[in-house]
């Protein structure tokens, strides 16, 4: 009787792995609806207004140290599910200082140690593993993630080519079907996914800590498959290199992690339209809350940045050039101007891996003492590669020096260990109230949220790159908003004051100049979210026109809310920003002349003071011609916004008492 019993039990437990079971779970507001199915093998579909937008996709993670596949043959022991509605504030806010975390979640718990979460907003869906496993340390071997779109999607892709994934994710943007991506051709995270008409998707990942970032790689069909860099056993700096590292030895594996732990949300960012996703903060609330500890020392801010412009100083009395006189001009330059912070790049330490001693002709203690009578602070640049050898050491003589923070450069990497870097100088900053800036980095990935003190990330194809390239231009400018800076804060750089139209650009790397309007450059000061913002120009070309610079000076680089008016990816945008009772408005075109217009019926009601930074009649043959105007405007009243090739538009409204 027994064996018929268990005989029987078996046999159900199989007709349950064959078939499986629907597990169902929605947002808040029932428009996403998320069905994920258990048997054979683990997966997860997505609707959106009644649309599928993910056909089933495997979920699956290899564990050297289990003896099964989680995600395959598996059935539900557990279901558990939660609702929170609660509100949070932001410290470095870059859309919206008061945050309401609203979402429906499902947690299957399975045999094995490991359940699988998922978790629904009203503008997304996300999934993430969570072990409990009973060894200390776990061997990852693989991951299977999968996006299986639902359509015909097109994207802009981001290609790479290094075999080893060693990149600093400043990729050009192919315009492509996702079913004309060549079999295992991979690409950087964020990716931006549209249709030809209807639903806009991005597909990110959330607190990515001690586990390697995902790339997705193509299969010539609308399918999506994850890649991950693998462990590294052996690398060495390259032959004539101070930075480029040549990986001599791979591990079988991802990761060696901890057994109980959770693990990077793979996300799926939705909106009805692309302006939607210029609201959309997921990637920042799905990451560990912010550490406990005082963060009144956490100072956002505008910047001076001496490498753009070469040092290029003119109308002095001494010779410009990485010395204590030069940057002392630029402090007097950002102290004119109310900018809190200047850079010391490349240049101002004794050599690239001697970080701990400056260049002879800098006296950074002097420029320390000089910086505090103008209220100005210094940021250092630093290879990453010294600095991680002595990480603490470093930074607490840059905390006795006076230093206000680290620009951390060169990392190229991003595999497991390198993400545990990002980390632990995060944490190490923190802990010393320093900030930080991640250049030739990777993607924001949520440690902005663990360490406020992360105040911006490069991982973007920005303005330095006009220097030796012609892809940095006003379509390339309208594509990066729907794109990268989904993901988080992005350092593009931007503010040059030498600006052309498309066919007078010229590379020029001593000399350099931007692509598009004067006023398009302004106009990024708005639309682009960068916590510590720089000021990519030399002091003494802003002294030149000092009624543009004194208009982007004026522009805050953190925000309590945010209202996208219109947009279309690679084409145009508007987009509103609010900083106390201020109103900042910025509007950008590619190389399409344009015209579009604003309502202000979000100002509320009132009078406001508008200083509006707009194209010259003749921006079209002449890029830096603009305009600056000041007019009275009240809520509700229209501003119509007329743009030049590659032109912009930006609006500061100020309430009249």
């Amino acid at each position: 009787m027994n064996k018929a019993i268990a005989s029987i039990i078996l046999f159900c437990f199989s007709i349950g792995l064959i078939y499986g079971k629907d597990y169902i779970v929605s947002s808040p507001d029932h428009k996403i609806q998320v069905k994920v199915s258990d048997g054979k093998e683990l997966s997860w579909s997505v609707n959106f207004n009644n649309e599928t937008i993910l056909k089933p996709s495997r979920i699956a993670m290899t564990v050297k140290e289990s003896n099964e596949v989680f995600g395959i043959n598996v059935s539900a022991q557990k279901v558990n599910r939660r609702s929170v509605d609660e509100a949070f504030e932001v410290v470095v806010p870059t859309k919206f200082r008061k945050m309401q975390d609203n979402f429906n979640e499902m947690t299957l718990t399975f045999k094995g140690g490991y359940a699988v979460t998922f978790r629904v907003y009203n503008n997304g869906a996300a999934y993430r593993f969570e072990t409990s496993v009973s060894s200390q340390k776990i061997h990852i071997e693989n991951e299977t993630v999968e996006f299986n779109l639902g359509g015909n999607y097109s994207t802009y892709w981001p290609k790479e080519s290094s075999p080893n994934f060693i990149t600093h994710c400043e990729g050009h943007f192919d315009y492509i079907s996702v079913s004309d991506i060549p079999n295992q051709k991979y690409a950087y995270l964020p990716i931006y996914l549209s249709p030809a008409s209807g639903t806009k998707m991005v597909i990110m990942e959330a607190d990515l800590f001690d586990y390697p970032n995902l790339f997705l790689s193509g299969t010539a069909t609308q399918k999506l498959n994850g890649v991950f860099p693998p462990v590294i056993l052996e690398k060495k700096i390259k032959e004539g290199s101070d930075r480029n590292e040549e990986i001599v030895l791979n591990a079988d594996y991802i990761a060696k992690t901890g057994g109980k732990r959770n693990f990077p949300w793979r996300l799926l960012i939705i909106g009805p339209d692309d302006k939607s996703l210029l609201e959309n903060n997921l990637v920042y609330q799905l990451s560990t809350p912010g550490v406990a500890g005082d963060k009144s020392w956490i100072k956002p801010g505008r910047i001076s940045w001496d490498w753009w412009s070469t040092l290029n100083i003119y109308d002095v009395d001494f010779e410009a050039g990485v010395n204590t006189r030069t940057y002392k001009y630029f402090i007097d330059f950002a102290a004119k101007y109310g900018l809190e912070y200047i850079l010391l790049d490349e240049g101002w330490s004794a050599g690239t891996w001697n970080i701990r001693e400056p260049n002879k002709d800098v006296d950074v203690q002097e420029l320390v003492r000089y910086g505090k009578t103008k209220n100005v602070g210094l940021v250092l640049w630093a290879l990453w590669n010294p600095l991680h050898e002595d990480l603490e050491g470093i930074l607490d003589l840059y905390k006795q020096w006076g230093i206000k923070g680290v620009k951390i450069d060169f990392m190229q990497r991003n595999d497991q260990e390198m993400v545990n870097f990002y980390e632990n100088v995060g944490k190490a900053a923190f802990d010393r109230q320093l900030l930080v800036d991640f250049h030739g980095s990777f993607k924001p990935s949520g440690l902005h949220r663990k360490y406020p003190n992360v105040m911006t990330y490069e991982g973007v194809y920005g303005l330095e790159h006009n220097k030796s390239s012609h892809d940095i231009s006003p379509n390339h400018d309208l594509i990066l908003p729907f794109t990268r800076m989904v993901a988080g804060p992005m350092d593009y750089t931007p503010g040059a004051t030498v600006n052309t139209t498309e066919n007078d650009f010229h590379m020029n790397f001593i000399h350099p100049m931007s692509q598009g309007t004067r006023a398009h450059q302004g106009a990024l000061f708005i639309a682009f979210e960068s916590p510590l913002q720089m000021f990519a120009d030399s002091p003494s070309n802003y002294y030149k026109t000092s009624d543009f610079t004194s208009f982007i000076a004026q522009i805050p680089t953190v925000w309590d809310e945010t209202r996208a008016i219109e947009a279309e990816a690679g084409k145009y945008l508007t987009i509103a920003r609010r900083s106390g009772s201020k109103w900042f408005i910025a509007s950008l075109t590619n190389w399409d002349q344009r015209e579009l217009s604003v309502n202000l019926n979000f100002i509320g009601e009132g009078k406001y003071k508008a200083e509006i930074l707009r194209d010259g009649v003749n921006a079209n043959r002449y890029g830096s011609d603009f305009k600056i105007e000041t007019k009275h405007v009240s809520g509700g009243q229209t501003l119509d916004i007329n743009m030049a090739k590659g032109g912009g538009w930006a609006a500061i409204l100020t309430p009249v008492e």
